[in-house]
């Protein structure tokens, strides 16, 4: 019962949120979601591509995610691109918000995956990157990439 509840089984993570934004701090946070939300969630029918999250009257809400409707769902079928809150203690809720009004941080999901039988989001803390961040970025890893195709 235990390895159960243990297991993490990764849906989809955000690759792009890495190269657009410096992450400074990282939380994980549950979703409420809906019957059918749950099972496109298990089939990977979940987009990251623009979403994001923000603290509304203490509480946190999730914009702009994509989950596809479930092929099987007719009538129960879902909004694909509604709001969805997300599931944190009050205390962390207050601890994000005060960075959140910081100038210049947003919080952008970065992983998704399914520890036992509950969807978790990873909410990272971010600061959007300029352009040259980005391309110092990328030329790193190019000679980084190098090196050890030399070695």
């Amino acid at each position: 019962m235990n390895a159960e509840k243990d297991s993490v089984r990764h849906i989809l993570t955000n690759r792009r949120a890495r190269h657009e934004y410096l992450v400074l701090e990282t939380l994980e946070v549950g979703i409420a979601l809906l019957g059918t939300e749950v099972k496109s969630a298990r089939a990977g029918k979940i987009n990251l591509m623009d979403a994001y999250a923000t603290v509304q009257n203490g509480e946190l809400f999730m914009y702009n995610m994509h989950i596809s409707p479930f092929d099987k769902g007719n009538i129960f079928n879902h909004d694909p691109m509604r709001v969805r809150k997300l599931l944190a203690r009050k205390k962390e809720i207050r601890k994000l918000e005060q960075k959140v009004n910081e100038k210049g941080l947003t919080l952008i999901p970065m992983q998704l995956y399914f520890l036992g039988r509950h969807l978790k989001i990873e909410l990272g803390v971010c600061r959007g990157k300029k352009t040259y961040d980005k391309r110092h970025a990328l030329k790193e890893r190019d000679t980084r990439r190098d090196m050890e195709r030399q070695m």
